[in-house]
């Protein structure tokens, strides 16, 4: 192989670049039998360390960042809770890090590598469908954490990620609003360019509609702006305000792709004269605390947030001191009965 960098050795053996650059330093932080394969890697390819190489060990911080695309969601308020605790314990620095819904999350950690230079980074929440070549750039051990997963991320072997099924979730609770002879289910969805976590909601519920012998119906699938933060209570009461209004739609059940946007399409539906469930069954998804304290309560899928946060950082230390490779962990959510929802009266069908 002409000219063998350090990314051609951490390929090889499949660690990451920091974890390569410890064991040409004689770092401590790694396992004894990943440092002896490097070694024998770089022996056996003629790989000669350059300076930068030798000098990650000293410039690199210790310090764990997290970046968080989409920190109005309450939904990470937990996960962050979480993180910093683990992090802390680990006497490493938590550094967190706001992503626009505009930026590039992986723009935004390469510029972060460079100037507070984190040991590892988590990414939590995001439209996450970059390419490996543009993932290859980042130089620390990340995980991909509640973040949607697309085919080809979940292919790939040179990443961490830990979510539950949004998918199998979705198809759960859309054909829950099914048995209960829902047949005219509107979905607030994200965008309608969301190649992640929205994309894959949306493709759960249409399947259970299918499987349901329902015909999914485009009008009844309402998208947010391209470039909003959609997963908020304003998407939802604003989205269902207009629909209410505008009166183009028939629909017994509404389906919120999270609670935050079902909490808001309540407080529409309510301003508008409508009951819930007596009018309109409304479902979420993500089992925020405020769904069991909103009235009535909201049914939805609850994901095992504490377990997730806590198996993302794990992950993530693993990787760093070399301890194990990649590793993907899919967590079952489960579905939680509310008071939104019934069963659809015989004549309103």
């Amino acid at each position: 192989m002409d000219s063998i960098n350090i990314k051609d050795i951490a390929r090889i053996c499949g660690v990451g670049v920091s974890t390569v650059s410890r064991a040409i330093n004689n770092h401590p932080d790694i396992n004894p039998e990943t440092k002896n394969m490097i070694m024998q890697a770089i022996k056996e390819h003629n790989y000669i360390p350059n300076n930068s190489a030798r000098n990650l060990k000293r410039t690199d911080s210790k310090a764990i960042a997290v970046l968080i695309k989409g920190i109005s969601n309450p939904f990470f308020n937990k996960m962050i809770r979480v993180f910093e605790e683990e992090i802390q314990k680990k006497k490493y620095l938590f550094i967190m890090q706001r992503v626009d819904a505009s930026e590039d999350e992986v723009d935004v950690a390469l510029e972060l590598i460079k100037e507070k230079k984190p040991r590892g980074i988590v990414f939590l929440g995001g439209f996450f469908s970059h390419s490996r070549e543009k993932l290859e750039q980042l130089t620390v051990p990340f995980v991909l954490s509640t973040i949607g997963m697309t085919d080809s991320l979940e292919e790939s072997s040179s990443y961490s990620w830990v979510s539950v099924d949004d998918y199998a979730e979705s198809y759960k609770m859309t054909d829950y609003l099914c048995k209960f002879g829902h047949k005219k289910i509107l979905i607030l969805a994200a965008t309608q360019d969301d190649e992640s976590i929205g994309r894959l909601r949306l493709e759960g519920y249409k399947k259970a509609l299918t499987d349901n012998g329902i015909e999914p119906d485009e009008e009844l699938c309402v998208f947010s702006d391209a470039g909003r933060d959609c997963y908020t209570m304003d998407y939802g009461f604003m989205s269902m305000s207009r629909i209410l209004r505008e009166k183009k739609v028939d629909f017994t059940a509404v389906y919120a792709i999270s609670d935050s946007i079902a909490i808001g399409a309540c407080k529409a539906i309510t301003e508008c004269g409508g009951k819930i469930p007596e009018d309109y069954s409304v479902a979420g998804f993500d089992g925020l605390d405020i769904a069991h304290y909103y009235n009535p309560t909201l049914t939805t899928i609850r994901q095992p947030v504490e377990e997730m946060a806590e198996s993302t950082i794990k992950i993530l230390f693993d990787v760093i001191r070399g301890k194990a490779g990649h590793q993907k962990r899919v967590f079952k959510g489960e579905l939680v009965e509310g008071e939104s929802t019934r069963r659809v009266k015989t004549g309103k069908e």
